[in-house]
């Protein structure tokens, strides 16, 4: 039986164990997008997602797709997008600009699950050091591309990319990824498999690894923020 969250309380999320399999991860209905709401999900693995205007939906897919620094890596394609013309990749520079990005339709779908109260609720995240995103610009000085996420302790929760140029998005998680790992980063949650994150090392996991290597992770002290600017070539 699907759980009903009370917006009207503090967040007490079921155990990650009555997740549906079928759809995989299904956990929860209800409740409100808010920091406290928010940091309380993801520090059990668990994150909102639904189609804009639907009732709330939680997740806690098993198995979990994740990126360490043993795994990651660079895929050669994108070494040399990155080697063959000039960079501007920054960080925190656009937050506002980045998530709306990400909610804009795309041309395979008219819209996203970003809806106004996930931009909300991300970008208070984002004023108080929680949130971050990653910038990739032009050579007109538009963006072009980037990403945002979450972080908690030593963890990074990808949520949502884009691109307006071929290979933007995966330039800017590998220059942020290598940033990230370098900087003293545990994972980096990327929530389901794909053959896209794959080529950078996301492998799955069993939902007892990844919850034991979140609570490492997230149990850590907060690192200092990324610099602003992260590649200039």
């Amino acid at each position: 039986m699907l759980h009903w969250m009370d917006d009207n309380r503090q967040p007490d999320f079921p155990s990650t164990q009555f997740a549906t399999t079928s759809p995989n991860g299904l956990l929860a209905a209800g409740g409100i997008i808010t920091p406290i709401w928010l940091d309380s999900a993801y520090r059990r693995g668990i994150f909102p997602w639904n189609d804009p205007g639907d009732v709330r939906l939680w997740w806690s897919p098993a198995p979990r797709a994740i990126i360490t620094p043993e795994s990651f890596r660079i895929p050669r394609t994108v070494r040399k997008a990155i080697r063959r013309q000039p960079l501007l990749i920054t960080c925190n520079q656009a937050f506002t600009a980045v998530i709306q990005a990400c909610a804009a339709p795309r041309p395979y779908a008219e819209n996203t699950w970003i809806d106004e109260d996930i931009i909300q609720g991300y970008q208070r995240l984002h004023q108080c050091g929680r949130a971050i995103s990653v910038e990739l610009w032009g050579d007109d000085g538009a963006l072009a591309a980037g990403f945002y996420g979450l972080i908690i302790g030593k963890a990074l929760f990808g949520e949502s990319m884009f691109s307006y140029i071929d290979n933007g998005s995966k330039m800017a998680f590998a220059i942020a990824a290598s940033a990230l790992f370098q900087h003293g980063y545990h994972l980096i949650d990327c929530q389901m498999h794909t053959a896209h994150l794959g080529q950078f090392g996301a492998h799955e996991v069993t939902r007892t690894e990844f919850e034991q290597r979140l609570a490492q992770a997230s149990q850590q002290p907060s690192l200092a923020p990324l610099p602003s600017v992260l590649c200039a070539i």
